[in-house]
């Protein structure tokens, strides 16, 4: 499985912006996809997560309410859009695939994007 994420770039506080990630290859191999963030000098950690089959979807206390994660299994895509964004909200996004059903956890996502950059500005 290939993941092509995009729609990073630079806003201000309060602004909303929508990644997006398309998904190709043994796309019938996924369980569920998530997107993870990075910030500069902290650990990966789970954003949001949507089941492939069924749509339930996931969230980070610190997003919940903000971001909305959703897919097109036609297109084999799946978007995040994040309103009222923060200046904590900026790092690098990164989407994932896995092919087990643990939602939360980084280490048990077996495809990677190659990540996009999101910058808020106060």
């Amino acid at each position: 499985v290939q993941l092509q994420a995009s729609g990073g770039g630079l806003v201000q506080a309060g602004d909303s912006l929508r990644l997006s990630c398309a998904a190709s290859g043994r796309t019938f191999s996924i369980n569920n996809m998530g997107w993870f963030r990075q910030a500069p000098g902290k650990e990966r950690e789970f954003v949001a997560a949507i089941t492939w089959s069924g749509g339930r979807t996931y969230y980070a206390d610190s997003v919940k309410g903000r971001f909305t994660i959703s897919r097109d299994n036609a297109k084999n895509t799946v978007s995040l859009q994040m309103n009222s964004l923060k200046p904590e909200d900026t790092a690098v996004y990164y989407c994932a695939a896995q092919s087990s059903s643990w939602l939360y956890l980084s280490g048990m996502y077996d495809y990677w994007g190659q990540g996009t950059l999101v910058t808020v500005s106060s």
